[in-house]
């Protein structure tokens, strides 16, 4: 059954100027898709149709009938006054309004109402009731609030007072409560740390609805989605498999439209040539001039293959200056609390020339505020941050702004690194800001367009520390690979936030846990800091039943009794297929090409055999160790 059909959609925004361009696809009931494309293509705008929050100027976007389809960013206005717990409960409008009925019904039940009515309607509401779950919604509610990350204290607060992310995060579990037959998810990972993350690929790994989700997450669409749609140029194309598989596929695809090409063109080159010599050979011979045209038709008619785009990449790198010396950043006893809150205390620290850390915790934990101190843009309550004596830091902040954001791109760089404008234009060339995108104001940018931007000045300063907040945020894959590609050739001392698993893999060499009051340093990177804390996650007592839990010797040589025995049947069953093979070839003699065939077969079978053998040998030995009498 489909649940999303699209035909012909058309969207524009400008005149002449199609977002969408008849793009048409399907998405299958309980399907998990990834929608990808570069900033710009269209993928929020193909969300808000799907919805109807938008109008498509042509084609037909239909869903299935029944069918309820929820999306992230449509944050509905609510009443004043609502708090984060109004919001949440909406999400059982159903269920409630059931309750009340039923509250109703056993009022006039205790009155002594037990005509057959009553009590029926009582027990089909009951039914209907249950079927929703209705039972179970504090259950649900409070489930969903520790996955996502939301505290009891924010539960009180009211809605309206929420930041832009708090309430996108409040609307993605009211929308989860609902149990939306389709989800539409937009960025649903942009403001959960990596707990509430994980928390929801696991909850959408289990949804048996149909997801459709625009993410630049690689590790989120990894683990979440089974197709991908890509949209580009107005166009979708659909791709099986998750995001690697994606990704595997279009490598192979531009490898083999790259070989296509060159031969094409190799054999054009090659007509083209025999066309001009016979054309000149041909000025005093029709037949010869016949010939020419004959072949320059051929030429139009083979060039069918569309010559490879190569993809826009930013061609700066991150630079550093030569560092002598051990201590690049020393943190001495920092403490820092907000009113009662206390973030940590006690930190003690040591970053040296050319380490890279992660720094990882929850939403609120103060890894930001930790950025910010290094950068003394921020003071700790007691404790000393110092920097070494010829360290020159640079930091990329989360939210990113600028001076005068009415300022053009060139104008708004002319005037942080005091250049020429031709210099200006140059940089921010190669930042993918190109022709007329230079003369926009700092205001029309998109919010990866700023980060852009930002790293575009400051970069240009030679820095041995730097210092990144959730860089990857806003990007796109391209993009975000591009940044990978400065940071990995970038040599100096590196400290970055980062909710981006990949990024966070690839570079930290050690990880900066924020977490209860304190900041844990774990050497060996992510997968050392996941592995740790999973072990943490298990009780103490379970840890200890399952050092326990260790293999008796019996155990042991029974295991390797039953291997044997089974390598032992494997041995014979070869002996009696090599005997048959034998027996084969004694019958066919005189056939050379089924003997061939038969020899080739024994010699596999003798290999297999000869495999086998030494497998025996080797579990009898390792039973002998064991005390095998």
């Amino acid at each position: 059954m489909i649940d999303i059909s699209a035909v012909n959609v058309v969207k524009a925004f400008e005149q002449n100027k199609n977002i969408l361009d008849g793009l048409s696809f399907e998405v299958y009931e309980g399907e998990h898709v990834g929608l990808l494309g570069m900033n710009g293509a269209g993928k929020t705008t193909l969300l808000r149709i799907i919805t109807g929050e938008l109008e498509s100027d042509s084609g037909d976007i239909v869903i299935a009938e029944g069918k309820r389809c929820g999306l992230i960013s449509q944050i509905p206005v609510y009443p004043a006054g609502f708090t984060v717990e109004d919001v949440l409960r909406k999400a059982f409008e159903r269920q409630i309004r059931l309750r009340e009925k039923m509250l109703l019904l056993e009022e006039r039940m205790s009155r002594g109402d037990s005509s057959p009515s009553t009590v029926r309607l009582y027990g089909e509401l009951a039914a209907r009731f249950e079927h929703l779950e209705g039972y179970d919604i504090e259950v649900e509610l409070n489930k969903m609030c520790n996955g996502l990350g939301i505290p009891a204290g924010m539960r009180s607060r009211l809605f309206s007072s929420l930041s832009g992310g708090e309430s996108t995060r409040i609307n993605l579990a009211r929308l989860l409560l609902e149990k939306t037959d389709i989800l539409l998810l937009d960025e649903p990972t942009n403001h959960l740390d990596l707990s509430g993350v994980e928390w929801l690929e696991d909850y959408l790994k289990t949804f048996a609805g149909t997801v459709l989700t625009v993410s630049h997450d690689r590790y989120f669409l990894d683990r979440v989605v089974t197709r991908v749609i890509e949209l580009e140029k107005g166009k979708a194309r659909s791709y099986k498999g998750n995001y690697t598989q994606y990704i595997e596929t279009k490598r192979a695809e531009a490898e083999l439209q790259s070989k296509l090409y060159e031969k094409e063109q190799a054999k054009i080159r090659q007509l083209r040539f025999t066309a001009e010599r016979m054309h000149g050979w041909g000025l005093q011979n029709a037949g010869l001039m016949r010939k020419s045209k004959a072949i320059e038709k051929r030429i139009e008619r083979i060039s069918t293959t569309v010559r490879p785009e190569k993809e826009k990449t930013m061609r700066a790198r991150f630079s550093s200056i030569e560092f002598n010396g051990d201590e690049a950043l020393i943190l001495d006893g920092v403490a820092k609390s907000f009113g009662e809150k206390m973030l940590f205390h006690n930190v003690n620290l040591l970053v040296r020339g050319g380490e890279r850390i992660g720094l990882v915790g929850d939403n609120g934990a103060g890894k930001t505020t930790l950025l910010r101190m290094i950068m003394s843009l921020d003071r700790p309550d007691s404790g000393r941050i110092a920097l070494g004596p010829a360290i020159k830091a640079a930091y990329l902040p989360q939210k990113v702004s600028f001076p005068n954001p009415q300022m053009t791109l060139v104008d708004t760089v002319i005037s942080a690194l005091n250049c020429s404008a031709q210099t200006a234009r140059n940089r921010l060339g190669a930042y993918q800001f190109r022709g007329e995108d230079v003369f926009k104001t700092v205001a029309e940018l998109s919010g990866g367009e700023k980060s852009r931007l930002a790293l575009c000045i400051l970069m240009d300063d030679d820095v041995n520390l730097l210092i990144l907040d959730e860089p990857t945020n806003h990007l796109d894959v391209p993009s975000r690979n591009w940044i990978e590609s400065a940071v990995a050739d970038y040599d100096g001392a590196l400290i970055f936030v980062s909710h981006d698993r990949y990024f966070i893999n690839r570079f930290a060499q050690r990880i900066w846990a924020v977490e209860n009051g304190t900041i844990k340093d774990i050497p060996g990177g992510f997968d050392r800091y996941k592995e740790i804390k999973k072990q943490a996650a298990v009780p103490e007592q379970l840890r200890a039943d399952s050092k326990k839990k260790k293999k008796k010797p019996y155990d042991l040589k029974k295991e390797l009794r039953q291997k044997l025995l089974a390598t032992e049947r494997e041995i014979a069953a070869e002996e009696d297929a090599i005997k048959a093979t034998d027996e084969d070839i004694e019958r066919f003699a005189s056939d050379y090409e089924k003997l061939t065939e038969l020899y080739r077969i024994k010699e596999e079978r003798l290999l297999a055999l000869s495999e086998l053998m030494q497998v025996w040998e080797t579990l009898g030995a390792e039973l002998e160790n064991a005390g095998e009498e």
